[in-house]
């Protein structure tokens, strides 16, 4: 009887041994990464792998290959932790928020032109969708778990200020401008090309148009999002960013001039972009001076020195955070990455 009895225990801790071993094994198939018993796919990295590529010159191979799979991995592991947090929250996105954003990003694009940044990326439109939805989760819950608790005092920013007083002493007057361009062959690489022109004739109608709205009372930034050929600046309304006055000087001559003669709030007429070797014509532009600052000091009573601060302060700081945030809940996550597993496995050349 004791016979048996030892008997089974042994068969009993051997199926456990068992059961454990087939636990901690590679699941094999599609399953490159589990987070919290939810599998991440390899056909989904795969996607997010060939949409990262499909714009690069020269796609990565062997080992390069294998270090972006193991990095988009990593990004999509984060955003699986995020998900759980944000079930248990309640913050998952809506479909209505998911259509709302989804119509924001189709809006400057006729249907032809979506379908065929969608193919480029090659992504479908789920692909797309579930894309936002992450997205904006993970915005949410950043916001309700980071953002909304940092706190920058004044005397934060009088600490600051007193510490770096330097960077705030202009050697020269900075400007801060935006523009709007066409060009008479579309970019392919320009975010939105409404009424694009295929020639110069097509372009000069196209920038007159412009002009003639701005001259209506339509505004600057929408127009440069809606119309201009211009991939750098065309999805942020056009903004150039703040340049300093000496970096006006190694521009085109007709647009230094044009902006030398602005006023903040104000925009150019019609500036031709001409090639100085060739004197073809490149395009067209019209610039606006969001705003001039002078040279010199500018001290802590400035609202907008405050204002920047303020804002240098806290983008640090929720960086910092949301950093803290990821590992903390990786800590209490249970990842598996199979992936990785396989590229120790086989000496860095997974596929």
């Amino acid at each position: 009887m004791a016979k048996n009895s030892n008997y089974a225990v042994a068969l009993a801790a051997a199926l456990l041994l068992a059961a454990l071993a087939g636990c901690s094994s590679h699941p094999g198939g599609d399953v490159v990464a589990s987070v919290d018993g939810r599998n991440i796919l390899r056909s989904d990295l795969d996607k997010y792998y060939a949409a990262q590529v499909a714009s690069a010159q020269q796609s990565p191979t062997g080992e390069q290959a294998t270090a972006l799979r193991l990095n988009i991995l990593h990004q999509m592991i984060d955003d699986e932790i995020l998900m759980r947090r944000a079930e248990k929250l309640g913050l998952l996105a809506t479909d209505e928020e998911v259509d709302r954003k989804y119509n924001e990003y189709k809006a400057p694009f006729t249907q032809e032109e979506f379908d065929q940044r969608l193919k480029d990326k090659k992504i479908t439109l789920a692909d797309f969708k579930r894309d936002i939805r992450r997205s904006i989760t993970v915005d949410k819950v950043m916001n309700k778990e980071v953002s909304s608790k940092i706190s920058i005092t004044d005397q934060d920013i009088t600490d600051y200020f007193n510490a770096h007083k330097g960077e705030f002493n202009l050697i020269e007057p900075q400007y801060h401008l935006a523009q709007i361009m066409v060009t008479p062959m579309p970019n392919p690489q320009a975010h939105n090309q409404n009424e694009k022109a295929q020639n110069e004739a097509d372009a000069r109608k196209k920038i007159q148009m412009i002009a003639n709205r701005l001259d209506s009372g339509d505004d600057f930034a929408t127009l440069a999002m809606k119309y201009s050929e211009d991939p750098e600046t065309s999805g942020n309304g056009g903004d150039l960013g703040t340049v300093p006055e000496s970096s006006l000087r190694s521009t085109d001559p007709s647009t230094r001039d044009a902006v030398m003669k602005l006023k903040p709030g104000q925009y150019s007429a019609i500036i031709s972009i001409v090639n100085p070797a060739t004197r073809q014509a490149l395009g067209f532009r019209i610039v606006k001076l969001v705003a001039k600052e002078p040279a010199g000091q500018r001290e802590l009573a400035d609202p907008r020195v405050q204002q920047a601060i303020r804002a240098q302060l806290h983008d640090r700081r929720e960086q910092l955070l949301k950093e803290a945030y990821y590992e903390d809940l990786r800590n209490e996550a249970k990842v598996v990455n199979y992936y990785a597993k396989d590229v120790l496995k086989n000496n860095g050349m997974a596929n």
